[in-house]
């Protein structure tokens, strides 16, 4: 298969775009990524001491 001209990326235009793939990774989803997850983590546990093992405390 042949490519054409218009599909070949120009080396330039290629860092820009890895610059804002970066850029965007690194500034909104693992920061992003990261507030889900650890708020999604607590809210199991909070759940799970609601509904099956109870607060934690003395014995």
């Amino acid at each position: 298969m042949e490519q054409s001209e218009n599909s070949i990326v120009q080396e330039p235009e290629k860092r820009s775009f890895e610059w804002r793939a970066f850029c965007f990774i690194a500034i909104f989803l693992f920061p992003i990524l990261s507030v889900v997850l650890i708020g999604g983590y607590g809210f199991i546990i909070w759940m799970s001491q609601i509904f099956i093992f109870g607060p934690p405390g003395h014995g």
